[in-house]
């Protein structure tokens, strides 16, 4: 209130500049880098899965690992570098750390290469040997930790002792990305299908590390008025079903997933429960059983998480066939299978991982020769 008498006490304006022109000038020069990237990179490819046509159902895999890096996860490295730059926490010289079990990592050492900055990744001790090498072929470094539950302690921990920034994927990845449009991969999703016999997909399946991919899908179908139904499969050893179906955000579990690249010991923050039609808890064996049928009908080996995903399509599309719907199902080709080729590939793996996928691989052939999906698995 004005002081009536005049003697109150004149107050300078404080005023704090913390403007930094060469800091700007990286800025601007690091968000055109990440930007051109985009630009450079052509969208992946939507394969079709052999399905006679006369089923009257389609099915698709949306093929992410054509991306520079090799993965689904190089766009999100890409919108998690452009909302870490434009946020200001990702500054000149000063190193991103990042929890992961591999295939993020890599691409966000290639992101952290591309702008100049050092990268760590904080990974569990069992990420396959290729991705470690991909890290350190894109400048970064590996970060172990024995129970995966630690990562996001460890991570947090290496960012106040570097003056980094931890990326925190898990928290921000369905932020970071623009589920309006601007060219995700919903938006790809459906503009790729346009010319398709069923341009609009009865169902689109994500399998759910962070939870962002799954999120992006079903707030883009909600936004754009589509009758799209969202699925999300989760591996063993995974929170994101048990929290889904209890409606408890808080549920643990006490060790790992086998199947990298997804599956959390918590529900992560990103996850976007209430934006999800389904879910699926899909057993190991299947998804390496699925990720094998995958190279035999089309020859393209991919990593497990893609099986997990490709595994709950095929029941869809064996209920669909079963009550005379036609459509089309899309899901995730989420990586290569070069990558994995000492574990979702090796029969000496499964059997120390005490893995029989042939029940399942026979009901794969079963139903692919039949339409029918042969046992209740």
């Amino acid at each position: 209130m004005p002081d009536p008498t005049g003697t109150a006490e004149t107050l300078d304006t404080l005023d704090v500049d913390r403007s930094d022109a060469d800091y700007r000038a990286w800025l601007k020069e690091a968000v055109r880098k990440v930007q051109a990237d985009a630009n450079r990179s052509a969208d992946t490819h939507l394969l079709r899965f052999p399905l006679p046509e006369k089923w009257g159902v389609d099915l698709y895999l949306k093929d992410e690992s054509t991306h520079p890096t090799g993965s689904l996860k190089h766009r999100l490295a890409r919108s998690l570098f452009l909302y870490g730059l434009c946020n200001g926490w990702i500054r000149p010289g000063r190193p991103v750390i990042e929890a992961s079990s591999g295939s993020t990592a890599i691409s966000e050492a290639y992101f952290a290469k591309l702008i100049g900055v050092p990268f760590i990744a904080v990974m569990p001790r069992t990420t396959s040997a290729e991705k470690c090498r991909l890290i350190e072929f894109h400048g970064g470094r590996c970060h172990f930790v024995d129970d995966s539950r630690k990562m996001y302690e460890a991570s947090a921990v290496l960012a106040v002792d570097t003056g980094g920034h931890y990326m925190d994927q898990f928290t921000y990845a369905e932020r970071a990305t623009d589920w309006r449009g601007n060219n995700n991969i919903a938006e790809s999703i459906f503009r790729q299908l346009e010319l398709e016999r069923f341009p609009e997909p009865a169902w689109i399946v994500a399998t759910a590390g962070t939870g962002g991919t799954s999120a992006t899908l079903a707030r883009y179908v909600h936004y754009t008025q589509r009758d799209t139904l969202i699925c999300v499969a989760d591996p063993e050893n995974s929170c994101f079903f048990e929290g889904w179906t209890t409606g408890d955000p808080d549920v643990t579990c006490d060790c790992g997933s086998r199947i990298e690249g997804i599956g959390r010991p918590r529900m992560e923050p990103s996850f976007v429960p209430g934006a999800v039609d389904r879910m699926m808890k899909v057993p190991d064996a299947a998804s390496v059983a699925a990720v094998r049928a995958l190279d035999q009908a089309i020859g393209r080996k991919a990593g497990a998480s893609t099986g997990t995903g490709l595994w709950s399509a095929l029941k869809i599309v064996a209920e669909m066939i079963a009550k005379d719907q036609q459509g089309s199902v899309v899901t995730l080709l989420c990586d290569h299978g070069n990558r994995y080729l000492d574990k979702y590939y090796s029969d000496t793996w499964l059997t120390e991982q005490n893995l029989n996928i042939a029940p399942y691989g026979t009901n794969i052939e079963g139903f692919l020769k039949t339409g029918v999906w042969p046992t209740d698995r």
